[in-house]
């Protein structure tokens, strides 16, 4: 790949561009590097025994020293998720970051390798105003809303052109005790401006619930609540679990926080001043039967359906001190993390029989999104008036669709770019293109401890065992006459249940038997290792001939 050298700015996404999630930009100019955000992706259904996807930074290896520093924009796993990781293979450069984002990586650091926190070279923004030289680049920092405490934007400013990327972000309409946030300051920014702007909410076209919309919703459910209410929302919602807390001191109500993230979350925000709770109003969830139950609000986590959290641990049946009563009223206070809905359904069907006061936000406000909508699009543009768009953080058909958003407003095609992960976008002062060249940007997948050590081929085996199990096959062979000794032995997994299926394993048996002896009696060496590939080749067909599945066929062939 052609070196940077010249004076162009680099935009190269490695990660985020086709997907929800795996968000990180690269940008480069000469030979400086400066990186936003290192974020994980959920798994997908057909990745089966993977923890989490990060993004690919090949691009980097080489290229260490010169980064002048990472900016996270907030402390969603999205945009922080892979920083143990990829700031120790990048040799632990200089992480910048508001103080509750800063302070959750290092948490996770710690989760990741004990005492690690200790190597991070860290810089609080502590003031928004703060500006940052870093090598070629001036970093400076605006007032975003979104979902988080701590949310920010960022602003790159390059020798031939300024960047605008405010992360994840939502117009708070109407917010509780401030003004609304106006982004027309950033009009008057050095041209020219490149406005990249998170577009999940391109193919939105509802009205935005406002928080207090939402909040009095939620006041009015917890007042009238006929036994316990239990409010399952994102452990990093630190504000609203705030506002819940402050509105059951004054009714004089207790409240159980249950969940590790948020318990953590929680303590943070806490140690860092965000948060002041009334002394007597959090209890522990141990001691909620200590109190009626009318006057127990409980908000835990769970609310995508995950395997071990609070709420799915309390619908098996497996929580210590919960169990679901009809009386009980349960509030899903989040949205659908795109690839949960199946997760999210089957969790809400196992409620629905256990309690007859179910709510979430098909049927009543009771979450307001921390994204945009349309209209919110179309404001923000029309507010900064940047010279090009780059439509980022989404799968491909929301930015093609924010694309069109910005055409609809009169952008000139050439000053819109829809990247995908990998696209290098170049920028100088003649004007601006994508490269043909692209990145490395392949999923690095991370299982248990290994990381990239499960790659697409263990993935797909993974595919087919979970699709059509595994036959294995275990016949001992006469080495000299290369014929077969009794019969062979089958062991199915996944596939067939043997006793079941007599005959199948009869006309498997024969098979068997004569592909070996076709392939060992004649005459000259035996080649082994062609005639395992030869019974796994003529067995895979014979199965799919009489069952019309391909499980994994697994020959063992004992020589005596």
């Amino acid at each position: 790949m052609e070196q940077q050298t010249k004076q162009n700015l680099r935009i190269i996404p490695l990660g985020g561009c086709e997907e929800v999630g795996r968000n990180m930009t690269v940008f480069e100019y000469k030979k400086d590097i400066l990186i936003l955000d290192m974020g994980l992706q959920f798994p997908e259904e057909d990745m089966p025994g993977i923890d989490y996807v990060i993004p690919n930074i090949e691009y980097l290896k080489g290229k260490e020293r010169n980064i002048q520093g990472v900016i996270f924009s907030h402390g969603h796993l999205d945009h922080i998720g892979a920083a143990p990781i990829l700031l120790k293979k990048l040799g632990n450069p200089f992480i910048i970051g508001r103080p509750l984002t800063i302070e959750m990586i290092k948490h996770r650091q710690e989760d990741f390798s004990k005492g690690s926190s200790k190597t991070l070279r860290t810089t609080y923004i502590n003031n928004i105003q703060k500006k940052m030289h870093l090598g070629s680049f001036t970093a400076s920092f605006f007032r975003i809303d979104h979902s988080i405490m701590d949310a920010v934007g960022t602003i790159i400013e390059t020798p031939v052109a300024t960047v605008i990327h405010p992360g994840d972000w939502m117009i708070e309409h109407k917010p509780t005790g401030r003004d609304e946030i106006e982004y027309t300051y950033l009009a008057k920014l050095k041209r020219p401006t490149i406005l990249m702007l998170e577009s999940l909410g391109s193919t939105n076209s509802k009205k935005s619930v406002t928080e207090e919309q939402m909040l009095n919703n939620l006041y009015n459910l917890i007042t009238s609540a006929p036994g316990r209410i239990i409010i399952t929302t994102f452990s990093s919602q630190i504000l609203r679990i705030k506002e819940i807390l402050d509105y059951a001191s004054r009714i004089g109500k207790k409240v159980a926080l249950d969940g590790f993230s948020m318990k953590l979350n929680m303590e943070i925000a806490k140690k860092l001043g965000y948060i002041k709770v009334e002394k007597d109003t959090i209890i522990p969830i141990g001691k909620i039967m200590n109190f009626p139950n009318n006057k127990i609000i409980v908000i835990c986590t769970g609310a995508q359906g995950e395997e071990m959290s609070a709420l799915s641990r309390i619908v098996s049946g497996d929580h210590r001190f919960i169990k679901i009563r009809k009386s009980d009223t349960i509030v899903f206070s989040s949205s659908v993390i795109p690839g949960n809905e199946r997760t999210i359904q089957r969790l809400k069907d196992n409620i629905y029989r256990l309690s007859d006061h179910v709510l979430h936000s098909d049927i009543m406000d009771v979450h307001a999104s921390g994204h945009s909508n349309i209209e919110d699009i179309k404001n923000i543009i029309s507010q900064i008036k940047p010279d090009y768009f780059i439509p980022v953080y989404a799968n491909h058909f929301m930015l093609k669709e924010a694309a069109k958003i910005a055409y609809n407003m009169g952008f000139p095609e050439d000053k819109v770019f829809v990247p995908d992960n990998g696209s290098i976008i170049q920028f100088n002062k003649k004007g601006a293109e994508i490269l043909k060249e692209k990145v490395p940007t392949n999923y690095i997948f991370v299982d248990g401890l290994g990381v990239g050590d499960v790659g697409e081929i263990v993935l797909r085996d993974r595919q087919m065992l979970a699709k059509d199990g595994m036959f294995v096959i275990v016949a001992v062979v006469d080495k000299q006459t290369g014929k077969v000794k009794g019969s062979p032995d089958i062991i199915s997994r996944g596939f067939v249940y043997l006793r079941e299926s007599k005959e199948l394993l009869q006309q498997t048996r024969k098979k068997v038997i004569e592909t070996i002896e076709k392939s060992t009696t004649s005459g000259g060496i035996i080649n082994w290792i062609y005639t395992k590939n030869k019974v796994r080749n003529t067995l895979g067909d014979f199965l799919f001939q009489k069952t019309q599945r391909r499980p994994m066929v697994l020959p063992v062939i004992i020589e005596v």
